[in-house]
């Protein structure tokens, strides 16, 4: 005998006198399977979601970052002995994978969303590797130029880049637990600054291949560049199995796609490893009702300030970070040579110096920073790191901005200190921290497109800080306004520490904590439906869901059913579901009617 307290109903297997449970409270087994989650031991699988998705971002890095030399191959290659690009070709190259970026940022946060996590990931590595092989393929034509040619094929990269953003990083926060949450998903992000040294690296052998072809004839800089530019598309190979083979996050599968039982199941395949499955065939699956990703739901939720703030807390942040970042990140060849870093007697001795500066300078700055966030992020907490160094980075770029012109009469090492220190502190500080923060502060359902927003806002400063460094560093004479600039991306800097009061810090707090949503009655069954749990797969969820009136008995031999004015056809389908079926009695109840057999 069963009491009913909820108006449900309950199958009986009179076979097998067996009773299946009622309704079991799903909301408290969601939150149990967040838990295991959030506090799983460390092991394997989450080094292998680092790695997979680093690998993604070590990706995005060089490809970005990879102009910054081949721009001046280019050059070299095109256009005069300088290796000077003209104005509008060097600013539609830079910026055409910048404006991709964007739409591949919004476009691909909001289907992970929409459409799931696995579903996405591995879609835009696989636009990444196409794009790249077409940059590296370009020539010129009757009907197009190289140009025209290099800057849609970067575009068409760039979306690809951008989808990267919101999907490694919810999948790895959604994946983490609390306490390494900061580490793993920085150590993803860390891996761009490998990207970018990879790029001068990879600079730096192919140059020495060709030394003795390019000190005979330029013309062999066009082979450098293409398999500079080319080598993109052996990492980008390399990762894209591993994640077409990624399985869905459990959040994606409790909060949006509404299957705990899976959710459970998925914990106990990839973290739990325990021998029994919890989740087969023949078990119960359970029809629920969570809050689902509308229109309306979008607005109702962030037109709540305590959630608005977080999206423009982040978006601005972003967007004053990449302003400096992708400014100064872009144009390092143009800083090297302004100071005199760069050789003039041969243009191999030139592309040598630029590479090699560029690998000076990552060492002593970029990577040092990125892994410096990885290690302290956990115990300094993402707030601290980020006002530090928007903090630390006023005061740079205002010395370095300020001083520039008495600088380049100094020795050079005092130039190259200064600069590499900027570097230093935009990884450790903003520049992690703002693809960080994004992940960890919206719910499940807008986690990917609240994060894709945010580095959209990001690549919007990005590309106006290409447009203005392109027509403006020539005022007053060749780079004459460069001081200016970087004057100008300390006061970018310092809007970002008031940006970053408007987030919270998010260490040793989980994602749901962080979403401003209560978690208590977050699964609820679905309204106005009774709802049926069934043992026999050949019965489908569709044909018992009942109605708050219940009106037209229908019979079969076995086993009668009470079912609600429905069509004929769902009808006869319920019916021939229960000839499969051993013997079942379904009885609607109400509350303090007791079921009895028979």
């Amino acid at each position: 005998m069963s009491v009913n307290n909820n108006d449900d109903i309950l199958l009986t297997n009179n076979d097998d006198n067996h009773i299946y449970e009622e309704f079991p409270d799903l909301d408290s087994r969601r939150r149990r399977a967040l838990l295991e989650i959030d506090h799983a031991k460390f092991q394997w699988f989450h080094i292998r979601a680092c790695v997979v998705s680093g690998v993604g971002f070590f990706t995005d890095a060089y490809d970005l970052f990879v102009i910054n030399l081949v721009a001046t191959m280019l050059g070299y290659s095109y256009f005069d002995k300088n290796g000077v690009l003209p104005t509008n070709v060097d600013m539609g190259l830079k910026m055409s994978a910048a404006c991709g970026t964007l739409i591949g940022q919004i476009f691909f946060g909001w289907s992970a969303d929409r459409y799931g996590r696995k579903k996405i990931y591995g879609l835009e590595l696989s636009i990444m590797v196409v794009a790249t092989i077409g940059s590296a393929m370009v020539a010129d034509s009757f009907a197009t130029t190289i140009w025209g040619s290099l800057v849609f094929w970067r575009f068409i990269l760039g979306i690809g880049i951008g989808g990267d953003y919101p999907l490694s990083a919810v999948i790895t926060s959604e994946f983490a637990t609390i306490k390494k949450r900061g580490a793993m998903m920085a150590a993803v992000f860390a891996m761009q600054g490998f990207g970018i040294l990879s790029a001068a690296i990879i600079s730096v052998v192919t140059l020495t291949i060709f030394r003795e072809k390019i000190m005979h004839d330029l013309r062999y800089i066009d082979c450098v560049w293409r398999i500079v530019l080319g080598f993109g598309v052996v990492p980008a190979t390399t990762a894209l199995y591993f994640r077409l083979t990624i399985p869905e996050t459990p959040r994606y599968t409790m909060d949006v796609m509404q299957d705990i039982e899976r959710a459970a199941h998925d914990i106990n395949n990839a973290l739990l490893k325990n021998k029994r499955d919890v989740h087969t065939q023949d078990k119960p699956t359970f029809a629920v009702e969570t809050p689902r990703a509308t229109w309306e739901d979008f607005k109702n939720y962030f037109s709540q300030w305590e959630n608005g703030k977080l999206l423009i807390g982040t978006s601005i942040s972003w967007f004053v970070l990449d302003v400096t970042f992708y400014g100064i990140g872009l144009n390092n060849a143009i800083i090297l040579q302004a100071i005199g870093f760069t050789s003039k007697s041969h243009p191999y001795d030139a592309l040598w110096d630029l590479s090699v500066g560029n690998i000076i300078i990552n060492m002593l700055g970029s990577v040092p920073g990125y892994w410096l966030t990885v290690f302290l992020i956990d115990n300094w907490g993402r707030k601290r790191i980020q006002l530090t160094g928007f903090s630390v980075l006023t005061i740079l770029f205002l010395v370095l901005g300020s001083t520039y012109n008495f600088l380049l009469s100094q020795p050079m090492v005092i130039f190259i200190i200064l600069f590499s220190l900027c570097q230093l502190f935009l990884n450790f500080g903003p520049n992690v921290t703002t693809f960080v923060v994004p992940g960890e502060i919206f719910p499940t359902r807008y986690r990917s497109t609240g994060h894709g927003i945010s580095a959209a806002a990001g690549k919007f400063g990005a590309i106006l800080s290409q447009a203005g460094f392109a027509q403006f560093r020539d005022i007053g004479g060749k780079d004459m306004f460069v001081p200016h600039l970087i004057q100008i991306f300390a006061l970018f800097m310092f809007f970002g520490i008031f940006s970053t009061l408007l987030i919270p810090e998010t260490k040793n707090l989980s994602l749901e904590e962080l979403s401003n949503e209560t978690q208590i009655g977050f699964v609820r069954r679905p309204h106005k439906q009774r709802h049926f749990y069934y043992p026999h797969p050949h019965l489908k969820i569709d044909h018992l869901i009942l109605m708050k009136q219940l009106e037209t008995p229908m019979k079969s031999g076995k086993s009668t059913l009470y079912i609600p004015s429905l069509s004929a056809n769902i009808q006869s389908q319920a019916y021939r579901a229960l000839n499969k079926m051993p013997s079942i009695n379904a009885h609607p109840m109400s509350k303090g009617d007791a079921l009895m057999e028979g």
